[in-house]
């Protein structure tokens, strides 16, 4: 997979002054849309749109000291409607605007052309399986919340501890499809998995979709479909943050699966300030 993502890479770079469609990018690297766009920035660390604009301005900013076109021909190449949408994101990038920068050779910022391989360092283990289920319903309580990349999720850890002990043991008792217990579930997340975008979470258990729920809580219908179950062990939070990177960069390239919609679905037993994690990712077999 990564020789076609580096064909995507190609892509890019040889229509930086045109269009460039997620969906031929998804086609060059035999992947969906979708996965792509949750795959690149595991792989980058910045969202596909991002890098996009990134080369863009850095291929534009060498046109500007160059000195041999007009500031609005170099805007109007790249995408910009007006020389002022092209100075804003061209200052937000750079420092400085086009007209000093060609004024002064002032120094700009450059985006790397990006290029993936894959290391392998043998030295720990994912544990997997592929599971498939039937139609479910995920039911509890949910809250828009802030995406947090690195340390706990405050607004989540708020949310929770606002549940109270009564309602958190009467959704636990509601629990009846694997995995059990009360889960940590995430849906509808931007598609860059920026930090900061927002999302929902369900503090919640997952039962059979003819179950009777109370009317106070909370449902989300999810179709049959494969999943795949990771697991790991270690300090908390940081276990789970690490895992779910891993999943993107480690196990999805090396292997013939992709990731579609629909929800992730975490399951954490705490040891103190060590945790034992299962985290449900529903995937697809690759079309390649």
């Amino acid at each position: 997979m990564l020789e076609r993502l580096n064909q995507a890479m190609d892509h890019i770079e040889a229509h930086l002054d045109q269009d460039i469609d997620a969906a031929d990018l998804a086609r060059i690297a035999t992947t969906s849309e979708y996965h792509l766009r949750r795959l690149f920035p595991a792989l980058a660390g910045l969202p596909l749109s991002e890098y996009i604009r990134r080369r863009r301005l850095t291929v534009a900013g060498a046109e500007v000291l160059a000195d041999r076109q007009t500031l609005l021909d170099i805007a109007t190449r790249y995408g910009y409607g007006s020389g002022e949408s092209f100075a804003r994101a061209f200052r937000a990038m750079h420092g400085v605007g086009p007209g000093e920068a060609r004024r002064t050779g002032a120094a700009l910022n450059s985006q790397p052309r990006l290029s993936f391989r894959l290391v392998v360092e043998g030295s720990s283990s994912m544990r997997y399986r592929i599971v498939e289920k039937k139609e479910f319903r995920v039911v509890g309580r949910r809250a828009r919340v802030p995406l947090v990349h690195e340390g706990p999720n405050p607004a989540i850890a708020e949310f929770v501890r606002g549940l109270g002990k009564e309602t958190l043991a009467r959704i636990e008792a509601l629990s009846a499809e694997e995995p059990s217990g009360l889960l940590g579930i995430s849906d509808q997340l931007d598609p860059t998995r920026a930090e900061g975008t927002e999302l929902d979470y369900y503090h919640a258990v997952l039962t059979p979709p003819e179950a009777e729920i109370p009317e106070d809580l909370d449902t989300l219908a999810v179709p049959a479909g494969t999943w795949a179950v990771f697991e790991s062990s270690g300090p908390f939070p940081q276990t789970l943050q690490y895992l779910w990177r891993d999943v993107f960069t480690q196990w999805f390239p090396s292997n013939p699966y992709e990731s579609r919609p629909g929800p992730e679905i975490l399951r954490v037993e705490l040891r103190g300030a060590e945790a034992d994690a299962a985290l449900w990712i529903p995937v697809e077999r690759t079309r390649r």
